[in-house]
């Protein structure tokens, strides 16, 4: 049985335009993204070497200028465009991505969750 080596960022919070409706996008929101990366390496042959891993700091900013970008329409395109952007790290094996927005009255939030498995 191999090992499953996981970086999680949870619940980052990012700025955005974002919506549906012309009048929703205009202003800027703030979601919550959970990216769970699945790392190529297992952690005990990263021997505790920084260039062995996913730099989550550096991978953090990058999300939250992805976010910032450009608007978008739906949250569910913005999930797509996070899983491309860790998956391009020849150190991550796959990537599962959540997307909280806060938008309906009477719920918590709404979310989308995507996974998805790098090439080779």
């Amino acid at each position: 049985m191999g090992e499953f080596a996981q970086i999680e960022i949870r619940r980052l919070r990012v700025k955005t335009f974002i919506g549906v409706p012309e009048e929703e996008r205009a202003g800027e929101q703030e979601l919550l993204v959970t990216v769970k990366v699945h790392s190529r390496t297992a952690f005990g042959a990263m021997e505790d070497e920084i260039g062995s891993t996913i730099d989550y700091a550096e991978l953090a900013a990058e999300i939250q200028a992805l976010a910032l970008a450009r608007p978008r329409r739906l949250i569910e395109t913005l999930a797509d465009d996070i899983a491309g952007l860790v998956l391009a790290d020849p150190l991550a094996a796959g990537v599962e991505v959540t997307v909280e927005k806060f938008i309906l009255p009477d719920t918590e939030c709404v979310a989308v969750h995507l996974q998805r498995s790098g090439v080779g």
